[in-house]
């Protein structure tokens, strides 16, 4: 793995900021926040410096019961391309499920089942046969834990490893927050999983609240986060460390001072307590079934894994019954998250929606109303579209301006040539609302 050094995750809010920080090795970007074909002046520029780009997808749900969307794996592989990395990255998740066709805008944890590592390993093959760069794959953090897991994370990760000889991207914030929500001890993951596929490592900040904590990454990264890394870089000398930062962006001397303590955290480890690098392990893959069968059991776990998948994603954005063994208390906690999750990402990528509704508190109200009972099934700008459907259909807002706006709004975006049907509804509600 080339050595990445200290970076920051670009993100536009920053762009400047990024560009001004001194000492910066390398930068992150969300994979689908870009286009292959435009990308960012500003990415541009930090590439002709020298710096290096490497794409962090959100959207490909590795761990879900379906093999990954070609389309998807196509457009991570050209922005890949378009900026010369050296890598690619995505997480160990599920993001949807397709029966029923339900759309989780955030990374859900893998039930860690013989079944459901089965899935991975054939969905990480198929994405590494696509990729026209190396992959490597993040633990994520969680609020929930599933029933009746056969496998540690450690377990997991390493077989995981083993398999498919992909590499890894721990997150150190993330270990954080699953001791505190999951009871994982953090340094037990470090000690077993293989570091020598290490390939960067993962900063960020979250605050702890009734004894849940949430990974932010709208917060400065606390002391307890920095200790996990600490203890990280004791084992192994990570190729790349990352501040990962999303929300509520401080001051660029508040950003500067962050990477300065990643910086001295991730330095040279002291040589009496360093680890010695691990010799790497096996990258066979595990023992297969007898030729005939192998295909038939990997499609019956794919079918167990979306039954169970789907059982919890329809609880967390549906309001179908809470399936049995999970804490019903943790699944309301993370069903909230999700949709003030989906209110915030709707309003920034239709920042009029709040202004038409009257401001920052009506909009949520009215979005979370909404969401309650419509889950998501097509992205965020189909959300922001069915949104404002939802609300015109039951004569909403109730004052007649905000009405008119909000109609011409979803009509200019619902498409050139949208059906007639759909026209005559419109036309209709613009009627009323004059």
């Amino acid at each position: 793995m080339a050595h990445l050094g200290v970076g920051i995750g670009w993100r536009p809010e920053i762009a400047e900021a990024v560009e001004r920080l001194p000492g910066l090795d390398w930068v992150e970007v969300v994979a689908e926040n870009i286009c292959s074909g435009h990308l960012p002046a500003s990415l541009l520029r930090l590439r002709e410096r020298g710096v290096r780009v490497v794409p962090h997808g959100v959207s490909l749900g590795l761990g879900g019961a379906d093999r990954p969307d070609a389309g998807k794996l196509a457009a991570l592989g050209e922005r890949a391309v378009a900026l010369g990395a050296p890598l690619v990255t995505e997480h160990i998740a599920f993001v949807r499920t397709s029966s029923p066709a339900l759309e989780a805008g955030h990374l859900l944890p893998v039930r860690r089942t013989r079944d459901a590592l089965d899935v991975l390993c054939e969905n990480v093959r198929i994405a590494q046969d696509a990729l026209p760069v190396p992959l490597a794959l993040e633990n994520i953090a969680a609020l929930i834990s599933w029933p009746g897991e056969e496998l540690t994370e450690a377990q997991f990760l390493t077989e995981l490893v083993e398999r498919t000889g992909v590499r890894l991207l721990i997150d150190v914030a993330n270990l954080h927050t699953n001791r505190v929500n999951r009871g994982e001890d953090p340094f037990a993951v470090l000690d077993a999983i293989p570091l020598e596929a290490l390939a960067y490592v993962h900063v960020a900040g979250g605050v702890e609240r009734d004894g849940v904590w949430h990974d932010t990454h709208a917060h400065p990264v606390p002391e307890v986060v920095l200790d996990i890394l600490a203890e990280l870089r004791k084992r192994v000398e990570p190729a790349g460390v990352l501040l990962e930062r999303d929300d509520d962006f401080p001051a660029e001397a508040e950003l500067a001072g962050e990477l300065a303590a990643i910086r001295e955290v991730a330095g040279p480890a002291e040589p009496s307590r360093a680890r010695p690098a691990a010799a790497p392990r096996s990258s066979a893959p595990a023992p297969r079934a007898p030729e005939g069968e192998e295909p038939a059991a990997l499609e019956r776990a794919r079918v167990r894994v979306g039954a169970e998948q789907a059982a919890l994603l329809s609880a967390l954005v549906a309001g179908t019954p809470v399936p049995e063994g999970f804490d019903r208390r943790r699944v309301r906690v993370q069903a909230r998250a999700l949709a003030a999750k989906r209110a915030e990402v709707v309003a920034r990528l239709a920042p009029e929606l709040p202004g038409i509704l009257g401001g920052e508190e009506p909009y949520r109200e009215a979005f979370l109303g909404y969401a309650r009972n419509r889950p998501m099934t097509a992205g965020y700008r189909r959300d922001a579209l069915d949104f404002a459907e939802h609300l015109l259909i039951r004569d909403l807002p109730a004052d007649p301006v905000a009405r008119r706006r909000l109609t011409t709004w979803w009509q200019d975006r619902v498409g050139a040539r949208p059906p007639r049907r759909i026209v005559r509804w419109a036309r209709t509600l613009v009627g009323r609302a004059a």
